[in-house]
């Protein structure tokens, strides 16, 4: 992957390097020394740089605190024995993020822009990627509207930041889940499908509720009758039935999962049937009744492959088995495609 734009770069003159305990990482707590910034004005992206990682200055009034005109993605870099810095899939990103621009009226940020501000961040920071087991320098692009201006309208002016920190695992451990049968996270007609800021704000005061529960996160259900499971909070739900994966369609209440994507890419390789359909409740909980489900785990950027230990449904909960080799042969196979151990068939990963 080559830098195909030219843009200015400060290089810090304080390193946090030096204060992060790397034996130590809270996912989203530390960040790296430098972020990519960009200006939308006047119809284009200006003002193309890299700059220390610092605080952002912004009018009370922004458009983006009041109407939250948002969106962003995540990715990781990874890094191998030998030095090479690694990154899954960020053309699809870059897509997304396009998509994600497109629903939220922003203007888009050009892959190649995406690129090249990507692999020059990579490699001025490139001793911020970690390289013990389960852990990634995890990749966060921003864009939001800039204008200060508190009418209901696009904003005419927008700023994209690209910023890195290195993390650890997401979940520690086995998650439990929570089917969600009254607050809806998206719907038909919405934007669930962009990745955009008010999507997850509306998620939080029904995850709170299940993790006082005891619950890790929540399976959002159709938000017309809460009869059809769609994902969960941070991630995908893929579902072994009967040598079956089974995963909800994405639409336009569904956010396109490019891990998700890839977890099919590798099921449909390996010869086990994949089936895109909806998956309703009821057909999920008569199947973990009659012991026909073999495995449920979730697939993200950020939770990668999380196994699901249990799931809670109208007061009752279902464990699932505790042996789940499709959940380990994914996780043990995207973890030595990122890093380059084994072959990568499917042209997933880009060499900084």
């Amino acid at each position: 992957m080559m830098s195909t734009l030219a843009f200015d770069i400060k290089e810090t003159t304080d390193s946090k390097l030096s204060q992060v305990d790397f034996d130590n990482i809270e996912f989203g707590k530390v960040y790296s020394d430098h972020m990519f910034v960009a200006e939308y004005e006047d119809g284009e992206w200006k003002n193309l740089r890299i700059e220390p990682f610092g605080d952002l200055s912004v009018s009370p009034a922004n458009a983006t605190l009041h109407y939250a005109q948002s969106i962003f993605e995540g990715l990781k870099a990874y890094k191998n024995d030998a030095g090479d810095i690694f990154v899954f899939r960020p053309e699809a990103n870059a897509k997304r993020l396009i998509e994600s621009a497109e629903r939220m009226c922003i203007p888009p940020i050009p892959e190649d822009l995406f690129m090249s501000a990507l692999t020059e961040l990579l490699k001025l920071d490139s001793a911020w990627i970690p390289t013990k087991p389960d852990t990634s320098l995890y990749i966060r692009p921003l864009i939001f509207a800039n204008d200060p201006y508190v009418g209901v309208r696009p904003s005419n002016t927008y700023k994209f930041l690209l910023f890195t920190g290195p993390v650890g695992a997401y979940y520690s451990e086995e998650v439990n889940v929570k089917i969600e049968t009254h607050y809806t996270r998206a719907v038909r007609g919405g934007v669930g499908s962009a990745k955009t800021a008010g999507n997850y704000a509306a998620s939080l005061y029904p995850a709170l509720q299940a993790q006082k529960e005891g619950y890790h996160q929540l399976i959002w259900t159709d938000g017309q009758n809460h009869e059809m499971i769609e994902e969960a909070g941070t991630m995908n739900l893929l579902f072994y039935i009967n040598d079956t994966l089974i995963t909800a369609p994405t639409s336009d209440s569904i956010l396109h999962g490019i891990t998700r994507d890839s977890v099919l890419t590798l099921a449909k390789d390996w010869g086990i049937k994949v089936e895109e359909r909806q998956l309703s409740v009821k057909e999920l909980i008569d199947s973990i009744e009659k012991g026909e489900v073999q495995e449920v785990f979730g697939a993200g950027t950020a939770a990668t492959i999380s196994k699901i230990r249990m799931i809670g449904y109208e007061g009752k909960q279902y464990e699932l088995p505790k042996e789940k080799p499709l959940c380990d042969r994914l996780f043990d196979t995207l973890d030595k495609i990122k890093t380059g151990q084994v072959e990568d068939k499917f042209g997933w990963v880009c060499k900084i």
